[in-house]
């Protein structure tokens, strides 16, 4: 499948599994899964229809693995960053020492005011490395990366989760955790 596609789907699955499920008829389980024939005969039904052989390599090779499937492959649901109300059955975690988070310089100094929030989300986004926050940033604009410190907020109280594609997930991360590590 090429890259043009491959985009296409992953949108088309990000906005669905994510925003709206209702819009392809579908209802999210717990956990945020569907039925892997439920979606493809929706997405069929909807003028979009995706092979299981695309839907599968889409999955596979998303480089921000945003999908999974269950272990018997016959679900599959977004790993995070949902808007409808869904209970992901995530356990808490103990979060590294620092974690980190990407964003476009304009939004600075809000954020150094407010701290970060999930705003129509479920959860702040965190990774645990700078790259994949720079790249995070890129998307903004400009990118400033935040160290965010963990291990304080989760003696604090905080908690933390750990989606199955490894983005750190807390409920909001007050200013005073954030530490701006970089900017480009």
């Amino acid at each position: 499948m090429d890259k043009t596609r491959q985009i296409k789907i992953s949108k088309y699955l990000s906005k669905h599994l994510r925003h709206v499920p209702e819009r392809l008829g579908l209802t999210l389980a717990i956990g945020g899964w569907v039925n892997v024939d439920d979606l493809l005969s929706a997405c069929a039904a909807h003028q979009c229809p995706i092979t299981r052989a695309e839907l599968e390599e889409v999955v596979a090779t998303s480089d921000k693995q945003r999908f999974s499937f269950d272990e018997t492959g016959t679900r599959i649901r977004a790993n995070q960053g949902h808007s409808v109300d869904v209970d992901l059955e995530l356990q808490p975690q103990i979060p590294p020492d620092v974690l980190y988070h990407g964003t476009g310089e304009q939004s600075v100094p809000a954020i150094l005011q407010s701290g970060l929030l999930k705003m129509s989300r479920h959860h702040v986004h965190l990774s645990k490395d700078v790259e994949t926050a720079r790249k995070v940033g890129m998307r903004h604009g400009r990118p400033v990366i935040l160290a965010i410190a963990a291990t304080t907020m989760q003696q604090a109280g905080f908690t933390f989760y750990c989606s199955d594609n490894g983005v750190w997930l807390v409920d909001q991360v007050p200013p005073q955790y954030l530490k701006i590590l970089s900017s480009e």
